[in-house]
């Protein structure tokens, strides 16, 4: 059975910086879309970032871009986001999920994590 696990998350001030990370067990993320979501309270789930298993591709939401990276780190099998000018509105919890078909940024992963709190706040 696939495993991710999410982590990184926490409380930041306004204008700082997180690094989240998703890392799988048993089975090499390499093959698979994987992205990130998040989901506010009251709000609905949202698609922020992903990157692609076929070129490396990566993708990001317009209340993201330019202010989050994602990449991949194979040899530790873990997959970040690097969130920095952090904003109170990307308080959420955010999850990580993969998929080996489709389209990375469609967002319609198999498997997710059980997601890493975000707040943002001074």
């Amino acid at each position: 059975q696939l495993q991710l696990v999410e982590s990184g998350g926490g409380l930041v001030q306004p204008g700082g910086s997180l690094r989240l990370a998703c890392t799988g067990s048993g089975f090499s993320l390499d093959y698979y879309h994987i992205g990130w979501s998040r989901q506010a309270p009251g709000k609905e789930r949202e698609g922020v970032s992903c990157i692609s298993r076929n070129n490396g591709g990566t993708y990001y939401s317009d209340s993201v871009k330019g202010r989050f990276t994602i990449s991949r780190d194979s040899a530790k099998n873990t997959v970040y986001l690097q969130m920095n000018s952090l904003k109170p509105e990307d308080t959420a919890v955010y999850y990580c999920g993969l998929t080996g078909w489709g389209l990375c940024h469609a967002y319609e992963y198999d498997t997710w994590g059980q997601g890493t709190q975000v707040t943002v706040s001074s």
